[in-house]
């Protein structure tokens, strides 16, 4: 149980710092670039990848079935 606790912290830590990132760079528009501009910086920044990564990793944390105890 307090596997499943860190790893759904962490992956809830991971999606925050990533969506901080993801509007953070919305300042690219006030610079006069578009979307697809947008979209290709994005792909090349590592920080925003810690987003889809961390909610993989909440979902995996609450989804997978975990020890089947025997009574």
């Amino acid at each position: 149980m307090a596997i499943r606790v860190f790893f759904l912290l962490t992956g809830f830590g991971f999606s925050v710092s990533g969506g901080i990132s993801l509007v953070a760079y919305l300042n690219v528009f006030a610079a006069g670039m578009g979307y697809l501009d947008y979209f290709q910086f994005i792909s090349s920044r590592p920080e925003c990848y810690l987003l889809p990564a961390g909610m993989a990793i909440v979902a995996l944390s609450i989804f997978l079935p975990g020890r089947i105890e025997d009574d």
